[in-house]
């Protein structure tokens, strides 16, 4: 099963540019708010129409703006799991379940896919419990099992765990992985959670602006993320801008001259500088022989003069010269 996405859509100020290809089990859509994932979601779902472009699932074209193609929502096979669940208020969750079957007219074939799901869904017991007699990881299975009895081709989490309490979501997360990997379901999963993308995903695609930024499997990202945002998104703290000077790096922001153990990428004009990149000992003085340092936790952040600063997660604190080596930095664009 296979997943592709290449729209346009401008809303206002703000253009969504969303471009990506998957055929992961699950795909995380990763970035900050308002950063366009749950619009995305929307197009892909046919619930949002794009401006231009292609939305393609398993081969079959569910958009096409310039072969005027726009399937209705109902007939893609797409799941779409909302924030808040949608579940009908005053409706019992058998009912709630059965709401997701309306296109089957078999009454025994209602009967089994509600009977299979709610054994699925461990919902035994709760069949005639109304939405608001449910804690927040039950409403969430009745939400899901409504989706899964219409056996999607494909499944939208959009923030799936935002409206549960932390102490829930750990092992809440756990069992929706284990869910989709049971159905074998295609997921895409949105979420501003580096921590809940990379434990749930196979891969992620990365938003910034109304764009995807970098796409990959999850190690690939970590181990070499190439764009700034992305590497912020992944914690990195130290980015400074760079020139390149007779094959070595100079970063203007920090007047520090370094040596380029290895070719510098094309396009690259940054730099992060990265925990174990950094030191103690070696050749740069910081700030003379004494570190003016400010400890927070298992952090030190190193003032090497001015405005100067950089940021390094270690235990020492007796440092007064520190080393970077280059061979351990990322560049990005």
């Amino acid at each position: 099963m296979s997943l592709y996405v290449d729209i346009k859509k401008r809303l206002g100020s703000f253009t969504l540019k969303t471009k990506f290809e998957t055929d992961s089990l699950i795909t995380g859509l990763l970035g900050a708010s308002g950063s366009g994932k749950s619009m995305s979601l929307k197009c892909i779902a046919g619930i949002q129409k794009p401006d231009e472009g292609v939305i393609m699932l398993d081969g079959e074209v569910l958009f096409d703006s310039s072969k005027g193609i726009n399937i209705r929502p109902q007939d893609r096979h797409v799941g779409y799991l909302f924030q808040e669940y949608a579940l009908f208020p005053n409706m019992s969750v058998k009912k709630n379940i059965l709401a997701g079957m309306s296109h089957v007219k078999d009454r025994l074939e209602r009967e089994r896919r509600l009977e299979a799901v709610i054994s699925l869904m461990k919902l035994e017991g709760l069949e005639e419990h109304r939405p608001s007699q449910l804690s927040g990881g039950q409403a969430q299975r009745v939400a899901l099992a409504r989706i899964i009895v219409s056996e999607p081709k494909l499944l939208l989490l959009d923030e799936p765990f935002s409206a549960l309490d932390n102490h829930l979501k750990d092992s809440i997360q756990v069992d929706m992985k284990h869910l989709i990997e049971k159905l074998g379901t295609q997921s895409i999963l949105v979420t501003h959670s580096v921590t809940e993308a990379f434990r749930l995903s196979n891969s992620i695609s990365v938003m910034e602006d109304g764009c995807v930024i970098r796409s990959g499997k999850c190690e690939e990202l970590l181990s070499d993320p190439q764009k700034e945002g992305c590497a912020r998104l992944f914690g990195h703290r130290n980015i400074f801008q760079f020139i390149k000077r007779d094959g070595n790096l100079y970063i203007p922001e920090l007047q520090l001259s370094l040596r380029a153990e290895d070719d510098i990428p094309e396009g690259a004009d940054k730099i992060s500088i990265t925990d174990d990149a950094i030191k103690a000992g070696g050749l740069i003085k910081v700030n003379g022989v004494e570190v003016l340092k400010e400890e927070r936790g298992s952090s030190l952040l190193v003032d090497i003069g001015g405005e100067r600063k950089l940021w390094w997660k270690t235990e020492l604190h007796d440092v007064d010269h520190i080393a970077i080596d280059t061979a351990r930095c990322l560049f990005l664009r």
